[in-house]
């Protein structure tokens, strides 16, 4: 894949085909200059993918999905963020990795895929042997997923709604269902089974992540249960409890997620037969879980 997709994008499932090269934005809100509003180890993703010192987290500016609910809006709108050319993200990849970090987690990195690529041999090229994370709220295309090859080697994906009404409401797509779950077998295709360090590091595989929104358990409910007959116990499931109310939001997305709905939610992936899977404590909701986006780790000293 080169920097020609950028000319007219259809790098998620959204095909926009503007050319963000002469500066036109689609749904992601952002052209083709690489922007990054931080690069940091995170000690907030699940406990395999942590480490010692936290995973190399490289938070992108923009989003295909622009989900009305986002706590990380400053960046999913294009808010925040340093234009960077190519040579520097591979900088950032290799400081992360001298830091310490158990990996380096490209979050929200779709629309940049294209730059990202280079980005990752050079820094190949420079002595990185870190697993790298592809970190994404699921709205991918099978033709973006199959340009990771050999270079992503663990997915990890929201599936977000079950519903197309549901989805259409919160995130302007009613094909994210669909689109979501076909990206997902094809993300378990290519990472196949986890595979893990001696420390408990994972190595290579696929962590699927739902994020219980508050008034929506059947939804979540029927999310797992879609996930789980694709992909069985092949893929670790997170269920996150993290959801955090954003100002001026109607009901019931003004409110925190209930202790009886998440362990309503907790009950079902225990009947399913789920076996690899991360809970999250009450505490996951507070807003010191949401990291500054202030361009640590992104400029040059």
């Amino acid at each position: 894949m080169t920097t020609d997709a950028y000319r007219s994008c259809r790098l998620c499932p959204r095909a926009c085909s503007v050319d963000r090269t002469a500066g036109e934005t689609g749904a992601c809100r952002v052209g083709s200059d690489l922007l990054v509003a931080r690069a940091a180890l995170h000690p907030w993703e699940e406990p395999c993918l942590v480490g010692k010192k936290g995973s190399g987290a490289v938070f992108f500016s923009g989003c295909g999905l622009g989900c009305v609910y986002c706590q990380n809006r400053a960046i999913s709108r294009g808010e925040a963020g340093a234009k960077i050319p190519v040579g520097r993200l591979a900088e950032i990849f290799l400081e992360l990795q001298a830091a310490g970090a158990a990996n380096i987690n490209l979050v929200t990195g779709t629309h940049f895929l294209p730059s990202i690529l280079p980005a990752l041999d050079r820094a190949k090229k420079n002595g990185l042997s870190l697993p790298v994370v592809w970190n994404t709220g699921g709205y991918e295309t099978v033709e973006t997923l199959d340009a990771l090859r050999g270079y992503a080697d663990i997915f990890l994906p929201d599936y977000k709604y079950a519903s197309p009404e549901t989805a259409r409401a919160y995130s302007h797509a009613p094909d994210y269902p669909e689109a979501a779950l076909t990206a997902i077998e094809r993300m378990l295709e290519i990472s196949g089974e986890p595979v893990f360090a001696p420390d408990g590091r994972l190595l290579r595989g696929t962590v699927v992540r739902f994020l219980l929104l508050p008034g929506r358990l059947l939804e979540a409910k029927t999310a797992l249960s879609r996930v789980f007959r694709l992909c069985g116990n092949d893929a670790i499931y997170s269920l996150m409890r993290q959801y955090t109310p954003q100002p001026g939001l109607p009901s019931p997305l003004d409110r925190r997620v209930t202790d009886r709905e998440y362990s309503s939610f907790v009950d079902h992936a225990v009947s399913l037969g789920v076996a690899r899977g991360y809970t999250q404590e009450r505490e996951s909701a507070e807003e010191s879980f949401i990291p500054p986006f202030d361009l640590t780790g992104v400029l040059k000293e």
